[in-house]
């Protein structure tokens, strides 16, 4: 019986908390302070805007040293993919491959666990990259079907 009545005592305090809080507080004046500050004002000489738009991209050139530089850590050195910590598909043989629309969208917007790395690379690095894995790993899609284009990853990110 003690303990309903604790318990009872014990939740209406609680319900009385906010209550008597909002009764206690007193309003706290706050400093006037100008709009914006001279940091969010900057203006970027176009040298410093480079640098720093810049920052976030892959420096490498070419089709196999992107890929070994972003994707065989997942799809493996090899192109047979992975499976482990997650499920990374076999590039090698992957009939998916055939036309370059395909790959170029995964590889710019990502899909499933494959992360969107467009906003890393270039339209030519995506090409590049694409034209890579469409060739290599046992795979002859670029010559059935043609090579991606810088242009063709410009229209997907569209």
């Amino acid at each position: 019986m003690k303990a309903k009545a604790a318990l009872s005592l014990a939740l209406a305090a609680l319900i009385a908390l906010p209550v008597v809080a909002q009764d206690a507080a007193e309003p706290v004046e706050t400093p006037e302070v100008p709009e914006t500050s001279a940091f969010r004002t900057f203006e970027p000489t176009q040298e410093e805007w480079e640098n720093f738009s810049a920052a976030g991209r892959i420096p490498h050139q070419g089709g196999e040293a992107v890929y070994n530089a972003v994707c065989a850590g997942c799809h493996m050195p090899d192109g047979e993919g992975a499976v482990g910590a997650g499920m990374y598909p076999a590039l090698a043989g992957n009939e998916q491959l055939e036309f370059a629309s395909y790959p170029i969208y995964v590889v710019v917007h990502g899909q499933k666990a494959m992360p969107p790395i467009g906003g890393i690379l270039d339209d030519q690095q995506v090409a590049d990259v694409v034209n890579y894995i469409r060739s290599s790993f046992g795979n002859d899609f670029v010559e059935a079907a043609g090579e991606a284009t810088a242009e063709e990853v410009a229209e997907t990110r569209q």
